[in-house]
């Protein structure tokens, strides 16, 4: 079928795509589409002049496979390593400067997990000693000691394979086929017509064609590289994590790249490890080595086996380490320094304009081959030359059958989107948007749906406690609780001190004390300090000795600690309905534990929800005290232990508020202006995530508030898949939600259509992100397992950042569907005019100068205008489109009609009748000139008409896009320069001021025929569904009624 027939559907088959027997470039999900479907396709891609170029950026199927290969040896090389470390010395320490251990040791101890020469160097704190490293309060922050780390022990980089040279680039853009051609054809012109009118009049033929060929490949080369700079500042930015480190006794944020061997590195769940080294301390701390192991297996990671692999994930628990080699010293260096080329991939739009480009140049070659047959025929038929005339025609006739190739096979069709991709990409970092796949940008245009986090998304993540329970009552100043007892503060603190993956550094002078940690866990290490605490005492009073990580299922975390007196507490913190069910009793003022009645539970869960109808989030903390028996003493024993989750005694229910991001509610609206809904998904309290909700404008004053408009996680996954998909389309907001519940309504809203976008900055997060059309990842509070599992990074965490998203992923869309107006009127028209006329009177129109220079306009400069339009607001003004939109819409086919049988018209009347219309006597070069003038100047003034396919003033705007101005001017000057100056060069001849007039004058009459076209109405249904109903039809087998009938059956 062809692909210029059928209409672009998105995901038209969400799972399976199958009509690809019917349509191969109808790839409908190229998000973790097989590679064979993308080989299958590109194989499907026949009429390609110039691969390397068409497919530079899309996914290069050998490396992937040579990447592979590189991954498995890495892991061998490994193996190897391994088996010579177990039968081989342990080399002795080599100082190193003023270091008391040498880089090759370091680096050699960590890839091969060498614990005895860990022992041997005595442990962990005499590795420390050596690297001259405090393992509390890290390296000193100085410059110097900084730069001496990198200049003793290396950088934490990696070398990076360049980026496509302009050289590269400009012998791939001698590569097109149909250029090659024309080289050799211009060159055999050159040489015969030399040799039979001498160098000064015989070059003119074969030295224009070359000419023109080398300015099309240099401009080509050009556009290519400006490309290929934005595409390198963009691939460094996604190498570019941000992570904390322990510098002069507090945590500080820096680039991946800016670690040394020495730094200090708090770990927690979903981030990347970013350098080789061990283990200083960590609490169920277990780490996903897949990637460089290539087993799925989670290791755990204690003192026995404390050495980290630089690239692994942290996939639970939480710890610090020290690092002992960076950069090309680790395992992770030396394979990305193999493989740091960045391999490409598809999108949905280039596999389709494939196809489209596959179809059209189809068309273009039969033409070229018909126009040839008939030149060469009439030619010698009419048998009135020389043998040698005849050979010199001959090259005319086939250069110029060749040209027809180049035009029309439209190259810069898949091209445009990489271009206007590439544009989109680099501005969208100013809008806060990191892309990291290329899909993304135009699928995020046709998002019907968005599943967006609360907290740090839609809200500030500025937290403050202003609400608090304590001794069963409600505290009037919660920052000023003097009047509490001692005891209780004492548990508050240790357990606000303890049970923290946060920290507190206070600088020397008396300056202000800085709080580190997730928004949550610094508003309540914030409220410990209005409580009195002194953080770093408290945990100096007792020590941990077992840790339950926060978990996003059960919403709480815990932590066992062991008191000086030998008394162990168990300290919970979590969601507080879910921790207050776990409590039994809850401690007075008089420092009494007091049973928690049916009357005082109700208490609380009333506070709880009047809380959250505020908006607030409520966490409630919670201990157990055990007796010390009871506490495993054995170290495999404690590792296994679950800690105690009921009986437990509360101690506080405090209610966080978090305001609104400023713009939220205007970008909601915005959303829903567009077509799109916007939908809450949080862990948060239902009642909590409902104020939210209508305070941003997802909920409106009168909406719903029932099931299933309102409805919990738990609820929702309890349901059926029919039943998930009967109701998933009325769901504004999720509360008390677990990302597998997040995963479920994905997967649902897919089923039913949606294209679906998600946020997302958790680990557990990740299934979501990646089963979503557009999974976006939180900049700031996104994990790098979050990030990695993503599409779309956003910088700043706010949701009004995702709407531009939505605007620039429109935007593309609508840049590419403007190429295509433009691109496939002047195809059409160059082609049917030239056909029309060689068939007819033996002669052509356009000769081949003249149509590289058309080629030129359609292929670069119409690219570099139309595809780098900004978004404006006009664009969410109309509902989105979903995956069942056309590519080329009824309106777009309307304008094309138009215009293409417009020109044509004019053209070959201006041919045929062109002498007795304007009443002179022209000679036949002059008659060509015009044609060739009127013909460029329709297509400048089809530039406007593009830009703007379905608004009455096309002009709008155009002033403030000054590249498209810049190159307008240029193509008008060329084009005047060409005419009058270059007759030899290009055939042409000078025009007098009237026919430059007649010439504006059909170019410019395609404005009012144009604003009359979008006065006639189009049918709603697409044109395409027409030519797919007839081509089912067609192609429907004989038998295949019956044949699914017992399908059916069976």
């Amino acid at each position: 079928m062809s692909s210029g027939i059928l209409p672009y559907r998105r995901s038209r088959d969400v799972e399976s795509g199958g009509d690809w027997a019917l349509n191969p470039f109808d790839i409908a999900r190229t998000k973790s589409a097989p590679v064979d479907r993308l080989q299958r396709w590109r194989k499907s891609t026949h009429f390609v002049l110039n691969a390397s170029r068409r497919f530079r950026y899309t996914l290069d199927l050998k490396k992937e496979e040579e990447n592979r290969r590189i991954r498995t040896h890495a892991q061998i090389i490994r193996a190897a390593y391994h088996f010579q470390a177990a039968y081989g010395p342990h080399p002795f320490p080599i100082p190193t400067g003023d270091y008391g251990v040498g880089r090759e040791q370091l680096a050699a101890m960590t890839r091969d997990h060498d614990f005895a020469a860990l022992q041997y160097l005595g442990g962990v704190c005499g590795l420390a000693e050596k690297l001259n490293t405090n393992l509390d309060k890290g390296i000193h922050e100085d410059e110097s000691n900084i730069l001496d780390r990198k200049n003793v022990f290396g950088t934490n980089t990696y070398p990076w394979k360049k980026r496509l040279g302009f050289w590269r680039i400009l012998l791939d853009a001698c590569r097109d086929k149909t250029l090659i051609i024309l080289t050799v054809a211009a060159v055999a012109s050159f040489v015969l017509g030399t040799t039979t009118e001498g160098i000064k009049e015989g070059w003119y033929d074969g030295g224009s064609i070359g000419l023109s060929v080398i300015i099309t490949i240099a401009v080509t080369a050009i556009s290519d590289y400006k490309q290929a700079l934005q595409f390198q500042i963009i691939n460094e930015e996604k190498q570019n994590i941000q992570l904390e480190v322990v510098r002069g006794g507090r945590r500080v944020k820096i680039s991946i790249f800016d670690i040394v061997v020495g730094d200090v590195i708090p770990l927690k769940i979903g981030d990347q490890v970013p350098a080789d080294g061990v283990l200083i301390s960590g609490h169920s701390l277990a780490i996903d080595e897949s990637s460089m192991t290539g087993e799925s297996k989670i290791v755990n990671k204690d003192h026995k086996s404390p050495f980290l692999m630089s690239g692994c994930k942290v996939a639970d628990g939480y710890g610090t380490m020290l690092a002992t080699s960076v950069g090309i010293d680790t395992e992770w260096g030396l394979l990305m320094a193999c493989i740091s080329e960045d391999n490409g991939e598809e999108t949905p739009l280039q596999v389709y304009l494939n196809g489209v480009a596959n179809i059209i140049g189809l068309v273009g070659f039969m033409d070229a081959i018909s126009v040839l047959i008939a030149l060469l025929a009439r030619y010698f038929i009419a048998g009135k030359t020389s043998v040698g005339d005849a050979f010199g025609d001959a090259i005319k006739i086939f250069t110029f059958a060749v040209t027809i190739v180049v035009v029309a096979v439209p190259e810069g069709l898949p091209l445009a989107i990489t271009l206007t991709l590439a544009h989109s990409m680099h501005k969208m970092m100013a809008d806060n948007a990191l892309v990291r796949r290329l899909y993304a940008c135009e699928v995020m245009g046709s998002a019907t749906t968005i599943c967006s986090d609360k907290t740090g998304t839609l809200t500030l993540n500025l937290m403050t406690v202003t609400k608090a329970y304590v001794c069963g009552k409600k505290i009037d100043h919660p920052n000023n609780m003097t009047e509490l007892p001692s005891g209780v503060v004492s548990l508050l603190v240790e357990s606000v001190a303890q049970n923290t993956t946060g920290s507190v550094f206070s600088p020397e002078g008396g300056k202000d004390v800085e709080v580190s940690g997730s928004p949550t866990e610094k508003a309540i290490l914030q409220w410990g300090l209005n409580l009195g605490m002194n953080f770093e005492a408290v945990r100096l009073e007792s020590s941990v000795i077992h840790v339950f990580p926060f978990n996003s299922e059960k919403k709480r975390g815990g932590v066992a600690v062991k008191r000086s007196d030998s008394e162990v507490h168990v300290h919970w913190k979590g969601a507080a309905e879910i921790v207050l069910a776990a409590c039994t009793r809850y401690m007075d003022s008089n420092e009494q534990l007091v049973p928690l009645d049916e009357g005082k539970v109700e208490y609380f869960n009333q506070a709880i929800e009047d809380m959250a109808g505020r908006s607030l989030r409520c966490v409630a903390i919670a201990y157990a005290p055990l007796r010390g028996e009871t506490v495993p003493t054995d170290e495999e024993e404690l590792a296994n232990w679950e800690l105690p989750e009921d009986e437990l005694v509360l101690l506080a229910i405090v209610g966080l508020k978090d305001p609104c991001r400023p713009g939220v509610q205007e970008a909601v609206q915005l959303c829903v202006k567009a077509g799109i809904k916007v939908r809450m998904v949080t862990g948060d309290n239902l009642q909590t995530a409902k104020a939210i909700a209508l305070e941003c404008g997802i909920l409106g004053s009168d909406a719903d508030t029932t099931e299933p408009n309102l409805i919990e996680g738990k609820s929702f996954r309890a349901l059926s898949d029919a039943q998930r998909l009967e109701i998933a389309e009325r769901i504004s907001v999720m509360g008390r939600s677990s990302p597998k519940d997040k995963l479920l309504l994905v997967q649902a809203l897919r089923k039913l259509g949606h294209v679906v976008a998600v946020t997302g900055d958790g680990t557990n997060d990740a299934p979501a992100l990646h089963e979503a059309d557009i999974g976006l990842a939180m900049g700031i509070q996104g994990t790098e397992v979050a990030k990695e599992s993503s599409d779309i990074i956003i910088l700043d965490d706010n949701f009004t950042s995702v709407v531009k998203v939505v605007r620039w992923g429109r935007s593309v869309y609508a840049n590419i569907q403007k190429f295509i107006h433009f691109q496939f009127t002047l195809n059409a028209v160059a082609l049917i005019i030239n056909f029309v006329v060689s068939m007819s009177s033996g002669d052509v129109l356009l000769n081949a100068v003249q149509l590289l220079w058309v080629n030129l306009i359609m292929d670069t400069l119409g690219a570099l205008m139309l595809a780098t339009e900004q978004p404006t607001d006009y664009l969410m003004d109309h509902r989105a489109t979903g995956r069942r939109e056309p590519l080329i819409t009824n309106i777009m086919w309307r304008n094309l009609l138009i215009q293409i049988v417009y020109q044509v018209s004019v053209l070959l009347v201006l041919n045929f009748r062109g002498r007795e219309i304007l009443h002179s006597q022209y000679n036949p070069n002059e008659k060509k000139t015009l044609i060739f003038n009127a013909f460029v100047f329709a297509q400048i003034f089809n530039l406007f008409n593009a830009r703007k396919p379905d608004e009455i003033n096309f002009l709008k705007g155009v002033t403030k896009n000054q590249l498209f101005m810049r190159i307008v001017a240029f193509i008008v000057v060329l084009q005047v320069v060409i005419v009058m100056f270059l007759g030899k060069f290009a055939s042409t001849v000078r025009l007098s001021w009237q026919l430059w007039l007649v010439s504006i004058a059909i170019g410019f009459i395609s404005w009012p025929l144009s604003l009359i076209g979008k006065l006639i109405p189009v049918p709603e249904r697409p044109f395409g569904d027409y030519f797919i109903n007839i081509f089912a039809y067609c192609t429907k087998p004989r038998n295949q009624g019956s044949s699914s009938e017992n399908g059916d059956n069976s």
